[in-house]
């Protein structure tokens, strides 16, 4: 008997997501966390600097590259060190995993289904709405069971 552990971890991925979705995170300041928690707790770019063990001039341009959004995840992490903070990091789904897996499955079962119905037509044996819509939510299904690397594999009209 085959687990579906791929689809526990889908679930268990989509609940930690969630919490990230859900939750109200404020916003980077303009200038960056790392200037800002800096001038928050009254600290001189010099004294961090210091922490860090580069020049004052390192501190600035790391600022700057935070709040020009092209710093590393490697040098935010030591800055956050420096500051006694912690670095939080995600890429978060607007939606769930699950329905982004569902609306890519429904467009490509939409589209299959298009080519199939347009011929069907040519041919005087157009389909009702409703039987569409079944063969649509079948064919949905038949795509989530397959592997979800299929859904990634073919067009959709290149999303």
């Amino acid at each position: 008997m085959k687990t579906n552990f791929p689809g526990l971890r889908l679930r268990q991925l989509d609940a930690a997501l969630e919490r990230w979705r859900s939750a109200d995170l404020p916003q980077r300041p303009a200038s960056g966390w790392i200037r800002a928690i800096r001038e928050g707790l009254g600290m001189s770019a010099t004294y961090l600097a210091g922490s860090l063990g580069v020049a004052t001039s390192t501190v600035t341009r790391m600022e700057s590259s935070e709040a020009d959004e092209t710093i590393s995840l490697a040098t935010l992490r030591r800055a956050a060190a420096a500051l006694d903070c912690e670095l939080h990091y995600a890429v978060v789904p607007r939606q769930s995993l699950e329905k982004t897996l569902d609306g890519r499955a429904t467009a490509l079962a939409r589209e299959q289904m298009a080519a199939i119905s347009h011929s069907m037509a040519l041919e005087a044996q157009a389909t009702s709405p409703d039987a569409r819509d079944t063969q649509v939510r079948a064919l949905v299904d038949a795509l989530r069971k397959a592997s979800p690397r299929a859904l990634w594999k073919t067009s959709a009209r290149d999303h």
